[in-house]
């Protein structure tokens, strides 16, 4: 089989990314072969190479790509910075649950599949997630700064409010008795009682 090129190149690659991502969220990277996924994708498992060179490229073009989509996206909705923290904080909040719930799969293979990486392509991947991890907690320093937030440690604070936004992946149903608008709403509320209540944990350390 000779090697696509252009256009068609493109949309091969791009349909054997969302096959191999189907699949190793269904059933796991260890436990999904080029074979299963030449199958997904309806071509001879010898024309996948083609494409990528090995399953561990394919996986971390994958974990790749969601983070490169996700720093771009909120590049892009943050090209006006709101000037007060607590705006901020509500555009992050609201970002971060739609960004995540239109890309299930994705998450789910970015956080429980990074074990499976090799060391350089762990290393890239983290870097990554560090960038993102960095935007909240500035949000949380400014607001700390200006004396909106109180917060032990913005660091630790910002991993406990991204772990915490992601966690709807994993139980969100579209026929759920919560409408996307008042999940947000609901983890705004928490979120917001995240940031003010350091100073009472401060004060009793």
């Amino acid at each position: 089989m000779a090697r696509k090129s252009g256009s068609d190149g493109k949309k091969t690659a791009q349909v054997l990314r969302a096959a191999a991502t189907r699949l190793f969220a269904q059933y796991g990277y260890a436990a999904v072969s080029m074979r299963q996924i030449a199958a997904e994708v309806g071509v001879q498992a010898g024309a996948l190479y083609l494409y990528t060179p090995d399953k561990q490229t394919l996986l971390f073009q994958i974990m790749d790509r969601h983070m490169d989509d996700l720093l771009q996206a909120w590049k892009a909705e943050s090209e006006k910075p709101l000037p007060v923290p607590t705006e901020r904080i509500e555009q992050f909040v609201r970002f971060h649950i739609r960004f995540h719930l239109d890309r299930v799969d994705a998450v789910f293979i970015a956080y429980m599949e990074l074990r499976n990486l090799e060391k350089e392509n762990f290393a890239k991947i983290e870097a990554k997630r560090r960038q993102y991890e960095g935007l909240l907690e500035k949000i949380l320093a400014d607001g700390r700064d200006a004396g909106r937030f109180n917060l032990c440690d913005t660091k630790l604070s910002a991993y406990a409010i991204i772990a915490m936004l992601t966690g709807v992946t994993t139980w969100y149903r579209n026929d759920g008795r919560l409408s996307v608008d008042k999940i947000e709403e609901i983890y705004l509320c928490m979120v917001r009682g995240l940031v003010s209540r350091g100073a009472a944990l401060k004060n009793q350390s």
